[in-house]
């Protein structure tokens, strides 16, 4: 499962380095560094592209996210992680009441944080594993988390877009992930119909990992249905 999470964060600093792990993950993350905008992402987010987990700062630069928490558990159940400086017990405990699914103390670990939204997904009957970050097989390795990309023991430079690719399907080495999926994960919801997208990104990705990029054997395609990266040793 690849969960679309909500940052609400003013902190830019941390809000990046939030977002970065959370990506790493496998996770879309929308960041909003104000209660205003946070309200906007949730009032438009598609059911299709709903929510699917909130991680709530309380100091916002227009007001406090307390009152995003109660507006949320008012006519919604999507989990909510606060992240917060606070230390009061007063504050964790009426915050909790309030329908927090969890609270955490900055500064706190990725690692922590990781771990608490998996179980408040689980909570919510989302089962979420940790993602997949480093590849192995055959010459190739693929390392998520450092954003380098190995063949044969030499460096291979990628785009962007070609790493955003191929992590993707290292996420799910061994099975196949569909057009509109990549397409979704790596471009964005409005751009599942724009296959040609995949097909150039693919042929790229191929001509720099296959010895052969017309006859490939680690990025392979299942036609009609999407790619797949053969199973990591």
């Amino acid at each position: 499962m690849i969960g679309h999470v909500l940052l609400v964060e003013d902190d830019r600093e941390l809000r990046a380095t939030l977002r970065e792990a959370l990506e790493v993950e496998g996770y879309r993350v929308v960041a909003s560094a104000s209660l205003a905008d946070a309200r906007a992402v949730l009032a438009h987010a598609a059911p299709t592209q709903g929510i699917d987990l909130v991680l709530l700062d309380l100091g916002l630069p227009d007001g406090d996210g307390e009152s995003l928490l109660a507006a949320l558990r008012r006519e919604h159940s999507t989990p909510v992680i606060v992240i917060s400086a606070r230390e009061g017990d007063g504050s964790k405990i009426r915050l909790l009441d309030g329908g927090a699914d969890d609270y955490l103390v900055k500064p706190f670990s990725i690692g922590e944080l990781l771990a608490r939204l998996r179980v408040a997904l689980r909570h919510r009957g989302r089962a979420v594993a940790a993602a997949v970050i480093r590849y192995e097989h055959d010459g190739l390795i693929v390392d998520i988390a450092a954003h380098r990309v190995g063949l044969d023991g030499a460096d291979v430079h990628l785009t962007p877009t070609e790493f955003k690719l191929l992590a993707r399907l290292v996420r799910n080495a061994g099975q196949v992930v569909t057009h509109r999926q990549l397409l979704a994960d790596v471009w964005g919801a409005d751009f599942t119909e724009h296959t040609h997208y995949l097909r150039l990104y693919m042929a790229q990705l191929r001509a720099k990992l296959e010895a052969q990029p017309a006859e490939p054997r680690r990025l392979l395609t299942e036609p009609g249905v999407g790619y797949r990266l053969v199973e990591a040793d």
